[in-house]
């Protein structure tokens, strides 16, 4: 049996439905400005139901986003407040904080292609101001190789391990969202050395293909799905809300349980939820961990 890390689910969405509001381009960015303490409560929710990281309410924040809302200025105090929730939800545990870093300029679109230089010294920025207030960093849905590496760059200077999140084809888990095979990031891999290799807000039923190409990369690995139907065209635009998005209806507890418990069996260690995957979700999945041996940590 292993020792396996229970990631926590959605944090954006949750935060999204939680505040009653409709959702706006800024998304669970706008709950730091009008309710920070829902963000403690979500992280203390998954903590509740067994999971052991904090993933913080920073996915969006970037300086290309914020601009958006004409709120660039509050970059350094909306990071603040979303480590400052999730540094108090852990008070008193064990359990650790990941600094979430989403995409620069939008999720799913790497057509986009950030420039990697530009891109290094975006994360590096948002790294030194992060640093000394998580356990770790999340790299999330990276959705190209051009993409991968500018935040690796972003993130060579720190102390804290690094993990890196890939988001594959929905159809084809041995692809990237690119179109580029998932294998290509091995290279990218080798020369910055991530400490875990997961995938990312992909469907489930695609992570498995993935995860027999990140298992010979000799890296800690894992995956966290979400529960779209698909990625929609009217998300694929600019400026995009959650509502252009769909929720399966077949993907409950148990069913998104089900899909995880194959991933362990292949030798993931880093496991958890994305988007639609909620706290019910978390804690089937914890009950699941352990009626099958194996330890959460």
């Amino acid at each position: 049996m292993a020792d396996i890390t229970l990631l926590d689910g959605s944090i954006g969405q949750e935060l999204v439905k939680r505040s009653g509001d409709a959702p706006t381009a800024l998304w669970s960015t706008r709950v730091m400005i009008d309710r920070p303490e829902l963000v403690r409560e979500v992280h203390a929710e998954y903590f509740r139901r067994g999971a052991t990281i904090a993933t913080t309410n920073t996915y969006a924040v970037h300086r290309s986003r914020l601009r958006f809302e004409n709120i660039e200025d509050q970059l350094e105090t909306l990071i603040n407040i979303a480590l400052s929730q999730a540094q108090a939800a852990c008070e008193g545990t064990k359990n650790r904080v990941a600094g979430s870093l989403g995409p620069l300029l939008a999720s799913y679109r790497p057509d986009l292609q950030p420039d990697p230089s530009e891109a290094d010294e975006k994360f590096g920025e948002l790294v030194s101001l992060m640093a000394d207030k998580v356990d770790l960093f999340l790299i999330e849905t990276v959705s190209s190789v051009l993409e991968a590496e500018g935040a690796l760059r972003g993130t060579t200077g720190s102390e804290k391990p690094v993990w890196l999140a890939l988001s594959v084809n929905d159809d084809e888990g041995s692809f990237l969202r690119s179109g580029e095979p998932l294998a290509d990031i091995a290279t990218l891999v080798e020369e910055y050395s991530p400490d875990a290799v997961l995938i990312n807000c992909s469907r489930p039923e695609a992570i498995p293909a993935a995860l027999d190409i990140l298992s010979g990369m000799s890296l800690p690995f894992g995956a966290y799905a979400n529960g779209f139907t698909h990625i929609s065209d009217g998300f694929l635009e600019d400026a995009p809300t959650v509502d252009t998005l769909e929720q399966r209806h077949d993907l409950g507890p148990d069913a998104y349980a089900d899909h995880v418990m194959r991933w362990v069996d292949q030798g993931a260690t880093i496991v958890g939820g994305c988007c639609e995957i909620g706290p019910d979700h978390i804690e089937t999945l914890a009950n699941r961990l352990r009626t099958a041996g194996h330890s959460i940590v």
